[in-house]
């Protein structure tokens, strides 16, 4: 995979991100879970930074960065606290796995930039119930 794939791939997993925790957000309740609500919606904007940040790369490389999809398959139901958590575990497992594989196909002031993200992503899967790891972002 070359750097720019590596940096679209993450960016497309960004995009799903976005997304995905908008609906959780509105799947959950402010005032009857304000600690889940603030959880989903500071990792929300987390996501939009890195989108953000990933779309600033790749045009810097000369490409148009990967476009959003119209819609994402939510990763399971969202009907308790309880289903927004493990679908939220499954979009940050998902996110750091892809920015494993980022960190392994840049180098320079994008890996280091690459290693931050995976920091984030495994800091975000331990906040939502994943043990934490030696190795973020591999298997």
């Amino acid at each position: 995979m070359t750097p720019v794939q590596a940096l679209q791939k993450a960016l497309a997993a960004e995009h799903a991100a976005v997304h995905l925790y908008g609906l959780l957000g509105a799947q959950s309740s402010k005032s009857e879970q304000p600690v889940l609500f603030a959880r989903l919606e500071q990792t929300y904007d987390e996501h939009r930074a890195a989108r953000d940040r990933l779309t600033n790369l790749v045009s810097a490389k000369g490409r148009d960065p990967v476009a959003a999809k119209v819609d994402y398959v939510v990763p399971g139901p969202t009907s308790t606290p309880a289903q927004i958590e493990a679908v939220a575990r499954r979009i940050e497992r998902r996110v750091t796995r892809t920015y494993g594989e980022l960190v392994a196909n840049t180098s320079g002031s994008d890996r280091r930039w690459a290693i931050s993200g995976l920091d984030s992503a495994a800091t975000r899967e331990i906040a939502f119930g994943i043990p934490a790891s030696y190795f973020p972002g591999i298997g």
